[in-house]
């Protein structure tokens, strides 16, 4: 379900030209925080990239995903422009 939304949100704000999302949540089953929220792999290319810096990425990124922030324990991100 989060995978899902994470993926409708970052399409809806980037309109990615490549978005992939991979949830790696059973990698860390049974480790503290783990039931707190998923772990997420984004990689995602957005014209919305072009002449940011890679903090200023990753916080529109996160920005983003602030409907589903609690659902998401880990996020590791992929940003760059096409």
């Amino acid at each position: 379900m989060t995978k899902a939304k994470i993926q409708v949100l970052l399409t809806e704000a980037f309109k990615p030209v490549y978005l992939e999302v991979v949830d790696e949540s059973h990698k860390h089953a049974g480790h503290a925080g783990a039931s707190q929220g998923g772990h997420y792999q984004v990689t995602i290319v957005s014209k919305a990239f072009e002449g940011k810096k890679l903090l200023e990425s990753h916080r529109m990124v996160y920005k983003a995903l602030e409907p589903v922030k609690l659902s998401i324990h880990a996020l590791a991100i992929h940003v760059t422009a096409p």
